[in-house]
């Protein structure tokens, strides 16, 4: 496996080329849609105190001025709505500094610093969108007992009415955590920390979270760059996203941690690998030390949740590109990433004391039939139809063989995609998002930050093209929107968000008329170089 590799006859990807920075005036419009974003940041803060994933034992009602919030919701609502809006504007108008072939690009400062003044702010909101944290908190504290977090759920280790009990939603008190252990060994340290005190403890699982956008973001523009796309493009959709901010800063999912782990990974994976055709740029012992270790990152990513295991596949597709290609060396390679990923899952199973029981809790998700996923929809007909054609309600059994059907749908789509990438027709990187796509998008309990597992990867290789800016663009748009900020139905009263969403899309009507007079809404002719839109990533050069 270390002798020399055979020639590899593919082209290499084109050099990116660092553009020019911004003019006097794109720097004042810039600055004028960072401000925007930023009090759209601080309104969906304020926002949360009274219209977010409020715990039971919420504190803030007794709070002076922060406490008003919490008495007047729909008002919440609305200003929390008008934040969303905001953010989401100001993202898609920060997008055209961004975008492949301008002649002036935002630097990697300039989009560094935007993206802190959006997402410090939310650290210190309410949890938003979803009340996911606080089963974190419960779980974490059921590993502090000593108990087993994958054969009790918080409501028979913790009692119900245990505080972190009384906030998780109803139908996860009794089921066992779907989490992986390393997760939740880490939740159980800062749950020494916390105690069963609520707040802290969602701050500290923030801060968590915030450890994993630090990864990514660290990952991200290095993996764009090997992969012929624009840093700056990459991150503005990556890490500026406003499902990042929304639903991984505002919301608090342990899929921070896991996509930053796996980003993280691949990059340590692939450091000192050479396009295929260059010459070595590091010894073949170096390389493969730094190989293993990114496989070996990137289970610990999998040991917080499993779909980042993913990418372990495209990494050995990738190095087998690097040593020559064909499937024996595949299986030679696969063989040798199932022998780190096994040792590595071992040691984070056994040293942190969980052991294996969170594998038979993995479909505990799928007890939720979300609206948003196409393979819970398809069961929901076909129960309908049973119970009109007579045949009787069969939603459950119907449900049970498409989500099998889906998983067998996207383990052919993931075959398909490592196959193309073998071949150098995509890039691992399209391999690896097209891949979670399927596997997340298939899955019975779909939900919108579960699309950040290939948005992600995504950005690092297609963000240069306009087809995928202008698709991905739009479906996170919508994603961004698809849950208010509650995380549910505003208590049953359905006609308060309608109004809170009027009044939110009015303001945020007359802001944007107002800010395009400053940062035209229309897009101008810009003067374009060479390389318009990044390479082709349908052309056999793509590593």
């Amino acid at each position: 496996m270390v002798s020399e590799p055979a020639p590899v006859d593919v082209a290499v990807p084109a050099v990116v080329a660092k553009p020019p920075p911004l003019d006097e005036k794109d720097c004042r419009q810039l600055d004028l849609i960072r401000r925007f974003g930023t009090i759209g940041s601080l309104l969906l803060v304020f926002g949360s105190l009274g219209a977010g994933a409020l715990p039971i034992f919420n504190p803030l009602p007794s709070v002076p001025v922060l406490g008003l919030f919490a008495r007047i919701p729909a008002v919440s609502l609305g200003i929390g709505t008008l934040g969303m809006g905001m953010l989401i504007s100001g993202w898609l108008l920060l997008g055209k500094f961004a975008k492949p072939g301008r002649s002036r690009l935002i630097s990697r400062a300039q989009l560094n610093r935007t993206l802190m003044m959006w997402g410090v702010p939310l650290i210190f909101a309410m949890p938003l969108f979803s009340k996911d944290v606080y089963s974190y908190l419960a779980q974490s504290s059921i590993v502090s007992l000593g108990l087993d977090p994958y054969e009790l759920g918080p409501g028979q280790a913790l009692g119900q009415d245990h505080p972190l009990t009384r906030g998780v939603s109803n139908m996860w008190r009794d089921t066992p955590a779907p989490y992986g252990p390393l997760f939740l060994y880490l939740g159980h340290l800062l749950n020494s920390v916390t105690g069963n005190h609520v707040v802290t403890g969602v701050l500290t699982q923030r801060l968590l979270a915030i450890v994993g956008i630090a990864l990514f973001v660290w990952a991200l523009p290095r993996l764009a760059r090997r992969f012929g796309v624009q840093p700056v493009t990459a991150l503005w959709f990556g890490a500026a996203n406003p499902l990042v901010l929304f639903h991984l800063v505002g919301g608090v999912h342990n899929e921070a941690l896991s996509i930053g782990l796996m980003m993280a990974g691949v990059e340590v994976s692939l450091r000192y690998l050479p396009r295929p055709g260059d010459p070595p740029i590091a010894s073949a012992r170096r390389e493969w030390t730094f190989v293993l270790l990114g496989i070996a990152v990137i289970t610990l990513g999998a040991a917080v949740k499993l779909p980042a295991l993913v990418a372990a596949a495209f990494v050995g597709v990738q190095v087998t590109r690097r040593w020559g290609g064909g499937v024996p060396r595949l299986f030679a390679v696969g063989g040798l990433f199932v022998a780190t990923a096994g040792v590595t899952m071992t040691a984070a199973c056994l040293g942190t004391g969980l052991g294996f029981g969170w594998v038979g809790a993995l479909d505990t998700p799928s007890l939720v039939r979300s609206w948003m996923s196409p393979v819970s929809e398809l069961g929901n007909l076909g129960g309908v139809l049973g119970i009109t054609l007579g045949l009787g309600n069969h939603t459950t059994a119907v449900l049970e063989i498409f989500t099998l059907l889906g998983y067998a749908t996207a383990a052919v789509i993931t075959v398909k995609m490592m196959w193309d990438s073998l071949a150098g027709r995509r890039s691992v990187m399209t391999g690896l998002g097209v891949s979670l796509a399927a596997f997340l998008i298939l899955h019975p309990a779909m939900q919108p930050w579960y699309l950040l597992f290939p948005a992600i990867p995504l950005a690092a290789s297609l963000a240069g093209t306009r087809r995928f800016r202008r698709l991905a663009t739009m479906g996170c748009t919508v994603a961004s929107v698809l849950l208010p900020t509650t995380g549910g139905t505003f208590a049953g009263r359905t006609y308060v968000m309608v109004f809170a969403y009027i009044a939110a899309i009015i303001v945020l009507l007359a802001l944007l008329f107002w800010l395009n007079r400053s940062v035209p809404l229309l897009p101008r002719k810009v003067t374009r170089v060479a390389p318009a839109e990044g390479p082709n990533d349908t052309a056999p050069g793509n590593p």
